[in-house]
């Protein structure tokens, strides 16, 4: 039956040739008017004379005799057709519906059992085949093009002239102005249309090629105003139009919502002056014509609710961005739809309504995870709630910010005491922190309401990230990113508070919720728990003080990733001017003595309290202060002049408020930081480049301080100074005296028992000044060469710096130490072109008056740090062996012919008992050896055989040591080590047979370090190697020795990788039997575990022996 329909169907849509009358052409519409009246003619005469059609004849006449829209005397050709069609299409769904109905119900037990489980299941009635339908396709074509779209009122909808060739052709065919009337026919095609989409199969014909216009005969019936109408258009009752209203809205409640949204879009129209878009000129697509008005009012409004439904937001964005691919249209696209979510429509009923149900949509578009998608939908939601932001800040707060801040501030909120489960999921940070570094960092528009709502949570944030810098978390560059867009756009003001209230130095807690902390979660992000009880006190103190620290340190290396910001050094003047009214308040304190006797208990406790909340300030501004210090560059904190003269400023009051304390004036820390602070001033007005009148103009904050110091400090030359200083400033450099130029070299009195006095009062250069000097001068004085291009003077005053950090001891040990140690660099081996003299004596190099000063100068230094390794003090002896060490490495010429004294000093300091001393002693040892390997070695290896019987315990001690320095130039030598390494083979073979097991062990170290670089020069030596090595792994009774040996198995391996099997060739079988006894036999689990390690580097190396990695390559030989 369904078949007989369908080829009716075919038979009344069916192409027929072009037809021809006694020889002349039709005309276009002329030969489609024919061809409509040939095939009906041919469907009655097929529908009489074939019996295969008689039920179909019978089901068309039932369904005409129960439609009351038949019109039988229609002088339209068109509309005769369509009513052919339309019965053929209600005869089609009557019968999909009867066998539905029949295929539903519960099949027959006979068709039960001959059914197997391998069979597929049985398919229903309605469906079609492709050819089929294709037939209905072009049916349900030409029911809308001749029976709904012509009757369309102007502006409702494509106009068909638009779509084809063949729709302009179909709207000259239509007659209006015969029965029935153009709403009537609307109606009914519509009304068959509906009917016809009851069933799923013929749903999806009608509403994937022909929803636009259904929706468009639906609203024009269903909405089209009376008024302005004609009589004929009128024949609709009240009772239709209601109905055409509700069939509309369930039409717009069952289809896909983009599609519907894309669709209302369409009828909504173009504006009323439509500019050419991007791919329009010069092209056939032409933009919309604009719609009637109550159109365009009726599609907002439905669009509207369309929006405000659960997942409207989406099904805007889909209907608006599906089909694009990323390019810049559909960037533009994105920021208009992101334009139209943040404005509340004029159909909605409240702005509150609108934006609590739109922002939390907005949301979950950031949560999407298809690239592509997430890309366009992440960038709407971007800019949406930037916008809504900005525009309206109230209901953004309310529903859109604190809904993205919420886990956040759960964190810092959070209280109740006895919890045991998580507070905050994984899931949720993660979310939480994704979702604010989208909008804030990626979508990058600040504003006031978005900081401060952010500024809410960053102690929390803070705390996150000092947590992710404990463990690997992806939180951390997140996390990151979002404080230093934060730091990077809050005003100053805010941004110092913030760092004070993360650094604890306001007193405010902040951060998370007290007895909660972060832990752990298993995606490699955090969650919220609460703290277990520490019950002991001093655990307690412990976890607070190195949390504390902790986070300092996380925020110091946060500061220094603001490497284009001033915020760094704002903070750091802050801290110090901090610093310099806290010794101000000091000072009142002390002066005013509270009278504790008249309080009460509790005014007792308030006061105490808040003296120690004081204290615990101070100490927290300390700490901050040390941790900048040390771990921030000066060009970081001190970037622009002003900052310079703002950290000198500081320094000044800071010497002032001490100034009225004849104590602190006195004290050597004060006097150093007086006299830097004077000498930076006076660098900055004697430097190479002049000042401009803006320099002296920021200076001009140095004249109180300057003022004050000259007439209240008691040390006559610095009053004298400061006046001088003062004076050059305030003129602009037009006075400056001599001694402004000398003070350039910062001014330090000596000390006699920790007392300045004016005696002895010479100009010393130390490495702080060096080093604010070179921040200072080229950053005042803009000249790049002031930091690379030195004088040698200036170069030989930074040298000379080390025995300016001596102190004056008074121990009677200590002094005989120094004598002797300078006695033995005296006498050492033959005395060079620079002899070492006393610090009080002359120099031995020649000064004749042909020589340079500059040479003069430079021996002086070398000299000077010569003395300070033999200086009893810890710091200045490590940085002259650190100096001298540098001197080599640059290849200084006065340390080089003096090599045999500096390996005196050497050696000499491996014997101290600092650790950074004879660390220091052991890397000039090494640097030595490099640059005259053969001398330093041989010596080296007398070193570490040759050791006095009468001190065996500091020679086990030094042994190790050289040993070190030993191995260290084994690594340095690099291609060079079969040349200078084969001697050391025998001095580690001897030192393996020592009577101690450190010894022992430190020589099996060092061979495996050796011969791992020895490569084919190891052959000779292969034997002897592995007997020793096989007899101490069998023989040998301290297990430490045991793993060096096996070790050294392993490391040779690893260095001759596929050369073993050349190299090792007679000994690999005696090592390989050597590593399965130990793994058989060894008691000690780290020498077993040495073991396996070596078999699997030797199971590796067999391996690509044996089977070689095939290479596809062709091999040409030139014959002769």
């Amino acid at each position: 039956m369904t078949s007989a329909i369908l080829s009716a169907l075919c038979v009344l849509t069916k192409p027929i040739g072009e037809t021809t009358v006694y020889g002349t052409k039709y005309t276009e519409q002329e030969a489609l008017i024919a061809a409509l009246q040939t095939n009906q003619a041919l469907l009655e005469e097929r529908l009489q004379g074939e019996k295969g059609l008689y039920e179909v004849r019978r089901l068309r006449e039932e369904v005409r005799a129960g439609v009351p829209w038949i019109c039988t005397d229609t002088e339209d050709v068109t509309w005769s057709f369509v009513q052919e069609c339309l019965l053929l299409l209600l005869s089609l769904a009557r019968n999909l519906t009867l066998q539905l109905e029949l295929f539903n119900q519960a099949p027959s037990p006979a068709m039960s059992r001959l059914r197997t489980p391998e069979m597929a299941p049985p398919l229903p009635p309605d469906v079609l085949s492709v050819a089929q339908q294709k037939t209905l396709g072009a049916a349900l074509q030409f029911v809308v093009s001749l029976g709904l779209c012509p009757y369309l009122a102007l502006g409702v909808g494509v106009p068909l002239g638009r779509r084809s060739a063949f729709g302009k052709l179909v709207e000259g065919l239509v007659c209006h102005d015969v029965a029935p009337v153009p709403e009537r026919r609307l109606l009914t095609t519509t009304a068959v249309l509906l009917e016809l989409s009851v069933l799923s199969s013929l749903a999806t014909m009608v509403y994937t090629r022909h929803l636009g216009d259904v929706m468009a005969a639906l609203c024009q019936l269903g909405y089209r105003p009376e008024k302005g109408t004609t009589k004929e258009e009128k024949e609709i009752s009240k009772e239709e139009r209601k109905n055409c209203r509700e069939a509309l809205q369930k039409l717009l409640g069952k289809v896909y919502q983009p599609i519907v949204i894309k669709e209302l879009l369409i009828l909504q129209g173009g504006p009323k002056q439509a500019p050419p878009g991007p791919g329009t000129s010069g092209g056939n697509r032409s933009p919309l014509s604009q719609a009637p008005p109550w159109l365009r009012r009726l599609c907002g409004q439905l669009l509207s609710e369309r929006l405000m439904q659960p997942n409207g937001v989406q099904s805007v964005m889909r209907a608006i961005l599906e089909g694009g691919a990323g390019g810049e249209s559909d960037w533009r696209k994105c920021d208009g739809v992101a334009r139209i979510l943040a404005a509340c429509p004029q159909q909605s009923l409240s702005s509150d309504s609108y934006y609590s149900q739109v922002c939390p949509q907005i949301l979950e578009l950031l949560h999407f995870r298809d690239k592509l998608t997430a890309q366009q939908f992440q960038r709407v939601a971007t800019r949406a709630a930037l916008t809504m932001v900005q525009d309206c800040p109230m209901f953004a707060l309310q529903y859109l910010l604190t809904p993205l801040f919420s886990s956040l501030l759960r964190c810092g909120q959070m209280t109740g005491e006895g919890q045991t489960r998580v507070t905050v999921e994984e899931w949720e940070l993660t979310r939480c922190v994704e979702d604010v570094f989208k909008i804030c960092v990626v979508g990058n528009s600040p504003s006031a309401p978005l900081l401060k709502a952010l500024g809410e949570v960053v102690p929390v944030l803070f705390d996150l990230y000092c947590f992710t810098k404990k463990n690997a978390s992806h939180l951390r560059a997140p996390c990151q990113e979002i404080l230093l867009w934060y730091f990077g756009n809050s005003e100053l003001s805010v941004a110092l508070s913030t760092l004070q209230q993360l650094c604890a130095m306001d007193g405010g807690a902040g951060g998370v919720a007290s007895g909660f902390h972060f832990t752990p979660g298993s995606d490699g992000g955090a969650q919220l728990n609460p703290s277990e009880t520490i019950s002991d006190e001093d655990d307690a103190l412990y976890e607070k003080v190195s949390g504390e620290q902790w986070r300092v340190e996380c925020l110091a290396q946060l500061l220094a990733e603001m490497k284009d910001s001033d915020l760094p050094g704002d903070f750091f003047l802050e801290l110090l001017q901090a610093l310099t009214c806290w010794a101000a308040e000091e000072e009142e304190e002390e002066e005013q003595e509270v009278d504790t006797s008249a309080m009460t208990l509790l005014q007792l406790e308030q006061h105490l309290l808040g003296k120690v909340t004081g204290r615990g300030q101070k100490l927290a501004l300390l700490q901050v202060l040390a941790v900048m210090c040390e771990g921030l560059p000066h060009t970081l904190l001190l970037r622009k002049p002003t900052q310079v003269v703002e950290f000198i400023v500081a320094m000044l009051q800071r010497a002032c408020v001490g100034l009225d304390q004849v104590r602190a004036a006195a004290s050597p820390v004060e006097t150093q930081t007086l006299s830097m602070g004077m000498g930076l001033v006076a660098t900055l007005l004697s430097g190479p480049s002049p000042l401009s009148a803006e320099d002296y103009s920021s200076m001009s904050r140095l004249l109180p301080p300057l003022e004050e110091i000259s007439q209240r400090h008691p040390e006559v030359v610095i009053q004298e100074l400061a006046s001088d200083l003062r004076a050059a400033i305030a003129t602009h450099g037009a006075y400056q005296p001599d001694n402004v130029t000398r003070a350039t070299q910062y001014q330090s009195p000596k000390m006699d028992n920790n007392v300045p006095t004016k005696k002895n009062f010479k100009t010393q250069t130390c490495p702080s000044q060096v080093s604010l000097t070179r921040l200072c001068s080229p950053t005042l004085h803009n000249n790049p060469s002031t930091d690379t291009t030195q004088t040698p003077n200036t170069r030989a005053s930074i040298q000379t710096c080390i025995p300016n950090l001596r102190t004056q001891s008074s121990s009677g040990d200590s002094l005989a130490q120094k004598t002797h140690l300078s006695q033995r660099v005296s006498s050492g081996a033959g005395q060079g072109p620079a002899g070492v003299s006393a610090p009080d004596g002359g120099q031995s190099g020649g000064r004749g008056g042909s020589s340079e000063p500059s040479s003069g100068t430079h021996s002086r230094a070398f000299s000077d740090c010569m003395l300070g390794a033999c200086d009893p003090e810890v710091p200045t002896r490590a940085v002259a062996l650190r100096t001298l060490t540098r001197a080599i490495q640059n290849g200084d010429r006065e340390a080089l012919q003096n090599q045999e004294k500096v390996l005196m000093l050497f050696l000499e300091n491996l014997e101290h008992e600092d650790t950074f001393v004879y660390l220091s002693a052991i890397q000039g040892l090494a640097v030595l050896s490099d640059v005259f390997p053969e001398r330093i070695l041989l010596r080296l290896q007398e070193e570490y055989q040759n050791v006095p019987s009468s001190q065996k315990e500091r020679s086990l001690e030094t042994r190790l040591k050289v040993g070190e320095v030993l191995m260290r130039a084994s690594r340095a030598m690099g291609d060079l080590a079969p040349h200078h390494g084969r001697p050391l083979i025998g001095v580690f073979l001897r030192g393996t047979r020592d009577e101690d097991r450190s010894v022992r062990a430190s020589c099996l170290s060092n061979l495996g370090e050796l011969c791992q670089r020895l490569n084919y020069a190891l052959g000779p030596w292969a034997e002897e190697l592995s007997t020793c090595l096989t007899a101490l792994i069998k023989t040998e009774k301290e297990a430490e020795v045991r793993r060096a040996a096996v070790h050294v198995i392993a490391l040779l391996l690893r260095g001759l990788s596929d050369k073993a099997t050349e190299v090792l060739s007679d000994v690999l079988l005696d090592l390989y039997r050597a590593l399965k006894w130990v793994v058989r036999s060894d008691t000690d689990d780290v020498t077993v575990l040495h073991a396996q390690l070596a078999l699997e580097d030797l199971d590796d190396v067999m391996r690509r022996f044996i089977f070689p990695v095939q290479k596809l390559e062709k091999k040409i030989v030139v014959l002769p």
